[in-house]
């Protein structure tokens, strides 16, 4: 929470910062370098967690939340990491925002034929949110 933000490119300086997501041209982890910009990168969340089914290729905010959504989760909803309340927001939350985000920074088509992942952030599909469902005792499109 008391981190300092720094926006640059310049090599000296990342090599100073404790973590570096989407530049540097390097994925290490255990160094916390996060950027998927290089040509062998191919990492998808299956195959950094084979528990799970997604195979679009990660961009940083993805790898980002491979590593650390689960953690996070947990210590705001103040629950087991490993537990099924956050496993089941994340990768809901993984579905239905982090994936469409993966996509589109790595340039993923949405579908060839058959979507490959689900378009939940477009503005008509955030306003359709706040309408009430067809089936709501209450229509009133006023009350939020």
């Amino acid at each position: 929470q008391d981190a300092e933000l720094v926006r640059t490119r310049d090599p000296q300086l990342l090599a100073q910062c404790d973590v570096v997501v989407d530049v540097g041209g390097e994925y290490d982890p255990e160094r916390h370098r996060y950027d998927h910009h290089q040509r062998s990168f191919t990492e998808s969340m299956r195959s950094l967690r084979p528990d799970k089914p997604w195979t679009t290729k990660l961009s940083s905010a993805g790898l980002v939340y491979c590593h650390f959504g689960s953690q996070i989760l947990a210590r705001l909803l103040e629950q087991p990491e490993d537990g099924p309340v956050v496993t089941a927001i994340y990768d809901k939350l993984y579905e239905n925002f982090v994936e469409e985000i993966d996509a589109i920074d790595n340039g993923v088509p949405q579908a060839e034929g058959e979507p490959r992942y689900a378009l939940s952030t477009t503005l008509s599909a955030r306003v359709g949110h706040l309408n009430p469902r067809w089936n709501d005792p209450d229509q009133d499109t006023e009350v939020g």
